[in-house]
């Protein structure tokens, strides 16, 4: 199996990829997300455990993902080892890599699928993290986005609480948050500044483990405006550039 940036382009030849260098020059770093919304994860294609820790290990070499942020895992918890590969030494890595899962999340907390794959033996070995993804809760959830990100944050810190055993505090710092910026796909949810603004007060008093947003491409405004739709090239409300990142780059 040969992992495929988007599904389509080859890990070496990808636009998007190829800044990572400049990124990590300005102080930056990656973490790379396998699956997504229209993608498959690399354990639904690989026949064997061993492909998908060679698949695993290719996306690993390419981007030399070794960088953690260990306060973003429970303190009391063992760094999980980095999977073996043909031609990929976990020994080589100077540091772990750190496993997150980002699963579909309601204002009352996780889903029961997302509940049920947590609470499997395997899976709370190999979790260090789970960042929600709150947004897109469909048409009957109208209302204060922000309002709306804290509950399902907090719903989640006492899922994960009660499953994984956690104390408090690492139940917090296990917890990241990462909502849709401007207008969602459901048209009717309109994360705005302010929501970011009060999502970030909120992150900073529980000591919460990260936020993140989709996406940093649309923080901007559109072209034409406030629009009643999501565009994937900005974020559909008035603002001023990197808004959003202004905000969310006030939690230290």
């Amino acid at each position: 199996m040969f992992p495929l940036w988007g599904g389509v382009t080859d890990l070496a030849s990808d636009k998007v990829a190829a800044q990572i260098g400049a990124l990590r020059a300005k102080g930056g770093d990656v973490r790379v997300s396998l699956g997504g919304a229209a993608g498959r994860e690399l354990a639904l294609n690989c026949a064997s455990t061993g492909g998908l820790a060679a698949a695993y290990g290719k996306v690993i070499d390419q981007y030399r993902l070794a960088r953690s942020t260990s306060t973003w895992a429970p303190p009391s918890r063992t760094p999980p080892p980095t999977p073996a590969a043909p031609g990929h030494s976990p020994a080589a890595m100077p540091t772990p890599v750190w496993t997150w899962r980002s699963p579909s999340v309601m204002p009352e907390g996780l889903t029961q699928p997302g509940v049920a794959l947590l609470a499997e033996r395997e899976e709370r070995r190999g979790i260090d993290a789970v960042n929600i993804m709150a947004m897109d809760y469909g048409p009957a959830y109208g209302g204060d986005m922000g309002k709306y990100a804290i509950q399902a944050a907090t719903a989640t810190q006492a899922q994960l609480k009660g499953v994984l055993g956690l104390s408090d505090q690492a139940a917090w710092k296990a917890v990241a948050v990462t909502p849709m910026i401007g207008v969602n796909d459901v048209a009717t949810e309109v994360f705005s500044v302010s929501d970011a603004t009060q999502l970030v007060e909120f992150a900073a008093s529980k000591g919460i483990g990260r936020l993140a947003m989709w996406s940093a491409a649309r923080d901007k405004q559109c072209a034409a405006g406030a629009v009643d739709h999501a565009d994937a090239t900005c974020s559909s409300v008035l603002q001023q550039p990197l808004a959003f990142t202004k905000a969310f780059s006030a939690l230290r």
